[in-house]
């Protein structure tokens, strides 16, 4: 596809999620010239498949591949639904302190059920409980995918169900400020009935924002982002001064201010300025959880930029710090006598289980002169 056509297409998708959210039927004129089997490329690229097919529908159209895309995402958000509150039952029941976090909240601002598709539900939990936590989700039948290491351990049970129970908001890793900020979370938090917790609407708010900024300013982020910004902000009356002073404090107000200015242009259908298309181009290349080049480029370029900042870079990539060491691979950890064979064995894992993002990160360093 050139450019023009996944601009074209990628416009449609806005225009079909824009008239789902606020109730409106898309025209038949307009909708009878889209290319179906593009838009649905497009829409699945930003996991938006479902509430294009709730607007094509109420255009009186009905294309297979969308139908069953709405249809599997409304099973899922069912699936995951019950599972999750088995789960709460669990964790109230053992005392352990959770909070629901960013798509598992917003779905339920979307005016019709299973129109935000979910790939997983992310909850924060108590971190001293991780190990009690695990011992719940695996009681209930799902499988210990990742565990110990970084923020998140991941669980997943059949036939769809993916769970991220956070240990932190952000580590090591992420940006410094994001980092400190919310370091020592719990105390920003709003008790609610029993165990479970809550930010004010304003601060959930501040968290989706930094959570978008994390990926818009790595990988990149997508339409369905700033989809999520536009049903929140429609729902909620928010104190902007206070929004203003936090995200200040995070180093994040600008991007803020136009992450919101885009997000309510774009879905009530008003013009967009110079800036805000050159904002809106680049999500409309990153999908939903941005790419491995801009990724790439974004790091190569803090890091000096062409051949030095590329050295850099594989040179992070191979040698990692100790606290990503402690991390990640808590046994060469232990037994840092191995630590120089640490670079060899990250490389073969690489190859081994993820392939494709090792030759996409060769193929994005290739195009940085």
């Amino acid at each position: 596809m050139t450019r023009e056509e996944y601009q074209k297409t990628a416009e449609d998708v806005i225009y079909l999620a824009s008239c789902a959210v606020n109730g409106v039927s898309p025209d038949q004129s307009r909708v009878k010239e889209m290319d179906l089997p593009l838009l649905y490329k497009i829409a699945e690229f930003h996991l938006l498949t479902a509430i294009t097919a709730m607007a094509l529908e109420s255009a009186d159209v009905h294309n297979p591949a969308f139908t069953q895309a709405k249809g599997k995402a409304i099973r899922k958000a069912a699936l995951m639904e019950a599972e999750m509150n088995t789960l709460f039952s669990r964790l109230e029941t053992a005392a352990i302190w959770y909070m629901p976090l960013k798509g598992t909240v917003v779905k339920d601002f979307y005016p019709v059920y299973g129109m935000r598709q979910m790939a997983d539900h992310d909850i924060l939990i108590d971190a001293n409980r991780a190990d009690d936590v695990k011992a719940i989700m695996e009681s209930l039948g799902f499988t210990t995918q990742h565990f110990g290491s970084g923020v998140h351990d991941s669980y997943f049970k059949e036939p769809v169900c993916n769970f991220e129970m956070h240990r932190a908001l952000f580590g090591p890793r992420h940006d410094e400020k994001l980092n400190a900020y919310y370091r020592d979370v719990e105390h920003r938090l709003i008790k609610g009935d029993g165990y479970e917790r809550r930010f004010t609407p304003e601060d959930f708010y501040i968290y989706m924002i930094a959570h978008e900024y994390k990926h818009y300013s790595v990988g990149g982020t997508g339409i369905r982002s700033l989809l999520d910004t536009y049903v929140y902000l429609r729902k909620q009356t928010l104190d902007m001064d206070y929004v203003s002073a936090e995200t200040e404090k995070l180093g994040i107000r600008e991007f803020e201010a136009k992450n919101r200015s885009l997000s309510l242009l774009l879905f009530s259908g008003e013009g967009l300025t110079d800036a805000e298309h050159e904002m809106l181009d680049y999500i409309l290349s990153s999908g939903t959880y941005g790419t491995v080049e801009h990724s790439v480029k974004h790091t190569v370029n803090k890091l000096g930029g062409g051949v030095r900042g590329k050295v850099r870079y594989i040179r992070g990539r191979l040698f990692l710090p100790m606290d990503s060491v402690q991390s990640a691979y808590p046994f060469f950890y232990r037994h840092r006598i191995l630590l120089p064979i640490l670079p060899i064995y990250r490389i073969g894992r690489g190859l081994a289980a993820r392939r494709s993002r090792v030759s996409a990160e060769l193929k994005a360093l290739k195009k940085i002169d």
